[in-house]
C-alpha cells in the first residue's frame, strides 16, 4: 500500500549486518515472494528521489534464476505475489518508476557481473 492505493513493487527491502547483498537478494525475494532464487547478475545501480525534499531511494538490481516456489507465506505487508506480463505491469499503479526502468534495462541486455560486488569485509557463512 501506498497513500492508501495497492501498488506493484518487485521484492525489495534491506542488508542485515553482516549478510551479503547476495544473501538479501535470495532472503528478501524468499520473504516476499515465496521464491528461491540465484542472483546471476547486476542489472543497474538506480537513484530514486519521489518528491523534492523526500528521502533518496538508492536500488542495487539483480538478476535472478527462479529456481522454485517453496512457500506461500509471505510477510505481512504483501498482498500476493503474481507474476505479470509487461503490458499488465504498465497497467497497474506501481511503487516507483524504477520498476519499468529496471524492465527496460533488462529488456535492453543491460547486466554487470555479479562479481563487482566485493564481499571480502563479511564473513560469509
Amino acid at each position: 500500500m501506498q497513500d492508501g492505493q495497492i501498488v506493484l513493487n518487485q521484492p525489495a527491502g534491506h542488508v542485515e549486518n553482516g549478510e551479503t547483498i547476495e544473501q538479501a537478494v535470495m532472503r528478501e525475494t524468499l520473504e516476499e515472494s515465496g521464491w528461491q532464487v540465484t542472483p546471476e547478475a547486476i542489472l543497474g545501480i538506480y537513484a530514486f528521489t519521489p518528491f523534492a525534499g523526500a528521502d533518496t531511494y538508492h536500488r542495487i538490481c539483480v538478476i535472478c534464476r527462479p529456481e522454485q516456489l517453496v512457500t506461500q507465506a509471505l510477510d505481512p505487508d504483501i498482498l500476493s505475489a503474481d507474476w505479470f506480463s509487461r503490458a499488465e505491469i504498465e497497467a497497474l499503479p506501481q511503487r516507483s518508476p524504477l520498476i519499468m526502468q529496471c524492465i527496460q534495462d533488462y529488456e535492453n541486455g543491460q547486466r554487470h557481473d555479479i562479481n563487482m560486488i566485493n564481499n571480502h569485509h563479511i564473513k560469509v557463512n
